[in-house]
């Protein structure tokens, strides 16, 4: 591992939760109640999380909205912890020193396009970074293609500190702004290691019958090939599932079982959360609104950290 990325607090959450055999739900957040909700959500069950925007938020808030991100794991937290009035030159040298009373890392996830990529790593050399993001080049009509277009970002983001998660294979679907794949291809187990060091990432998510939307039938995946990624890369390289919409409690726990630590999930609490805010806008005062879809969000995350077993983990 590059000397700059020793401490990164993606790989700290994601290689303590492989070691103990739990599960870390990384939550895409598009607005400032969700990342709240989702602050919340992990303070109160004591549980690690990774926060996770899509490349077009990113797009919309730009430096802004990143850093509100970066800072609100560490306020809301913190001005729970002193005394009102809060001295903002104490918060400001608590959150500078992430002193967070449970661990929040903030990713980029699916970054495609270059001026996606660019703007993230930009602003992290500007001192604005997020813990990681995904360079997503599973689009690439080869392995040697896909490592040749990741690679440079890879190398760039590392000086910055910042961890990076690469795809293997190519999952089907999209959403959200992503491209949309309609070719999926599995991960082979025995090409990984080759892949992994040539690129220089430290996060795989593979590609094991998983897809982006939809599961016009039951997710069936190859559990299979987790199995082999587990024994080739446990304690070095975390794995990463994405693609659960409809995913069973059962599956996401074999999944953990078999070597997942990082977990993303999207419209599961997303959907949720926008039908209470637009239901509740009817009847309610806005100020009211948003305090009752954010705790409709909040209340799904409580869920997953049950389910996937990061609850009192912090």
């Amino acid at each position: 591992m590059s000397h700059s990325l020793k401490g990164n607090l993606t790989y700290e959450i994601l290689t303590k939760a492989e070691r103990e055999g739990y599960g870390i739900l990384a939550q895409t957040c598009y607005d400032a109640q969700s990342v709240i909700a989702l602050v919340r959500a992990a303070e109160r069950n004591r549980s690690p999380v990774i926060l996770q925007i899509f490349p077009v938020t990113l797009a919309y808030g730009k430096g802004p909205f990143l850093r509100f991100c970066l800072d609100a794991s560490v306020f809301l937290i913190i001005k729970t912890l002193l005394p009102y009035p809060w001295d903002i030159s104490d918060i400001q040298t608590r959150a500078s020193a992430h002193q967070a009373s449970v661990p929040i890392a903030v990713h980029l996830d699916h970054a495609t396009d270059p001026e996606h990529i660019e703007l993230a790593l930009s602003l992290a050399e500007q001192g604005i970074a997020f813990d990681s993001i995904m360079v997503d080049a599973s689009h690439a009509e080869t392995d040697e293609e896909n490592i040749a277009l990741a690679q440079p970002h890879i190398e760039r983001a590392a000086k910055c500190g910042v961890l990076v998660e690469v795809e293997l294979g190519r999952l089907e679907g999209g959403e959200a702004g992503l491209r949309v794949i309609s070719d999926a291809k599995l991960t082979n187990p025995a090409k990984a290691e080759t892949f992994m060091n040539e690129t220089g990432a430290l996060i795989l998510s593979p590609s094991i019958g998983n897809l982006h939307g939809l599961y016009l039938n039951p997710p069936n995946f190859r559990q299979d090939i987790l199995k082999e990624l587990k024994g080739r890369f446990q304690g070095k390289i975390p794995l990463c599932l994405h693609g659960t919409d409809g995913v069973s409690d059962e599956l996401f726990r074999e999944c953990i079982k078999n070597g997942i630590s990082k977990i993303n999930v999207n419209s599961a609490v997303r959907d949720v959360y926008v039908k209470s805010l637009a239901s509740a806008l009817q009847t309610k005062p806005f100020p009211d609104a948003i305090e009752e879809a954010t705790e409709v969000f909040a209340g799904v995350c409580d869920r997953f950290f049950e389910v996937f077993g990061s609850k009192g983990k912090a």
